[in-house]
């Protein structure tokens, strides 16, 4: 604006420049102060879908400084300046008045798939009105990006349909529209746009890799593994107790009745359903810089549960931020697209008690870590797990060899990519 201002006072004639008082200066700079103000305000000042852009906010500032130094100062020219730029101004908008009769829909072909995945979806415009429409422009913004597409002259009860794809490279919930009309004037003085959808959430799964019949023999072995647990029917015999008012008379011990006189039953352990707890840490510290480590954890863990779910057994997922839905395949999935990696979370010690907590029934707890979660960490966790639970740490690190090892009462299995960890759950099963 200072700039605007000395170039209008070069126009003037040299002896009324050399006129100019200091106190006209301070007074400029207080214009420029004042409009830079305003700027702020109109950049965010969107009412009825209405924007003004870069060129508008620069017309505005001019008109206002114009119009305000030149009656301050009685500068006549600077007068005739703010007219004519709000003339400029008024022309701009003349383009922006009228409606837009459109009936727009948003679809997407499929709003679940998974990394890699095509992803498409199509924008359909129909006009519902008796008359033609002008062209426009339609604005669908697509996560952190925005597509624009060309929507030509429509006559009455006319559609244009257009396609698109998104990109599924990286797990996301991407946030598709919504869609957007716009109608501006040919300077960009300002846009008025209209919303007519909704967003979609589009959710690219992580990759995941079937596990059947790679880890049968160690789920079966635990299958129906007696806990401490009595119970008065159940497969595992315990011991024989006197009957007590209550019990179920078919379980007299009638053997024992006749040789001690007194009514006998058997007592049972509770023998449990093979629980998985799946624990994934979120932990930045317990994975290494590579940021596909995460990655694949988040598939590792992703593959567990959906085999437990093909396999109907139980299942728990937790991370340090809470616990995941298990009731279908779809929102566990879903939960683990929207896990990210934090700093400010606890470290798998801490991640090995919470799931003992959360699923006190598990038979079999997984930790799935990264390379940053040192031996002793691990040794840390493994005590943090009951006694009566097999546990496995399940460790991502890019480009490893798979291994399996012991450390304390885990059982720790090293992957360097997805697709070993069925064969890693082989040699689980196997052991």
């Amino acid at each position: 604006m200072t700039q605007v201002l000395d170039r209008l006072a070069a126009l003037r004639p040299p002896r009324l420049r050399l006129a100019v008082p200091p106190a006209l200066l301070r007074a400029r700079e207080q214009v420029t102060d004042v409009v830079g103000r305003g700027l702020r305000g109109v950049r965010g000042w969107r009412p009825g879908g209405l924007a003004v852009g870069g060129l508008g906010v620069l017309l505005l500032a001019v008109a206002g400084a114009s119009w305000w130094a030149g009656g301050r100062y009685g500068w006549d020219e600077l007068r005739v300046v703010a007219v004519g730029v709000a003339a400029v101004v008024v022309v701009a908008g003349v383009f922006l008045v009228g409606r837009s009769p459109y009936a727009v829909r948003l679809e997407l072909a499929h709003r679940r798939v998974v990394v890699g995945e095509r992803a498409v979806g199509r924008v359909e415009v129909a006009n519902t009105s008796a008359r033609g429409t002008l062209p426009a422009e339609i604005e669908l913004p697509v996560g952190a990006n925005l597509a624009t597409f060309a929507l030509p002259r429509l006559g009455p009860g006319a559609t244009h349909e257009d396609l698109f794809a998104v990109p599924t490279s990286r797990r996301a919930v991407i946030a598709v529209g919504p869609v957007r009309s716009v109608r501006a004037d040919p300077l960009g003085v300002a846009r008025r746009e209209v919303r007519w959808t909704d967003p979609i959430d589009l959710f690219v799964h992580p990759r995941t890799v079937s596990l059947a019949g790679t880890s049968a023999g160690f789920f079966k072995d635990l299958e129906g593994r007696p806990s401490r647990d009595l119970s008065p029917s159940d497969v595992s015999f315990h011991a024989l107790r006197e009957y007590v008012v209550g019990d179920d008379r078919r379980h007299v011990h009638w053997k024992s009745t006749a040789r001690t006189g007194q009514l006998m039953v058997r007592q049972y352990e509770e023998t449990r359903r093979s629980h998985l707890a799946v624990g994934l840490s979120t932990h930045v510290a317990d994975y290494g810089s590579d940021e596909d480590e995460f990655e694949l954890a988040v598939c590792v863990a992703g593959s567990l549960g959906l085999h437990a779910f093909r396999e109907e057994r139980d299942l728990t997922v937790l991370t340090q931020s809470g616990t995941l839905q298990t009731r279908t395949a779809g929102r566990l999935l879903d939960d683990l697209t929207r896990v990210q990696p934090s700093a400010r979370r606890t470290d798998v010690v801490a991640l090995a008690g919470s799931l003992a907590t959360a699923a006190p029934g598990a038979s079999i707890a997984m930790l799935v870590v990264g390379s940053g979660t040192s031996v002793t960490r691990l040794r840390a966790a493994s005590a943090r797990l009951p006694i009566e639970v097999a546990g496995v740490a399940v460790r991502c690190e890019s480009g490893a060899e798979p291994s399996r090892r012991s450390v304390a009462e885990l059982t720790v299995l090293t992957i360097g990519a997805l697709e070993d960890l069925p064969v890693a759950m082989r040699r689980l099963g196997d052991a």
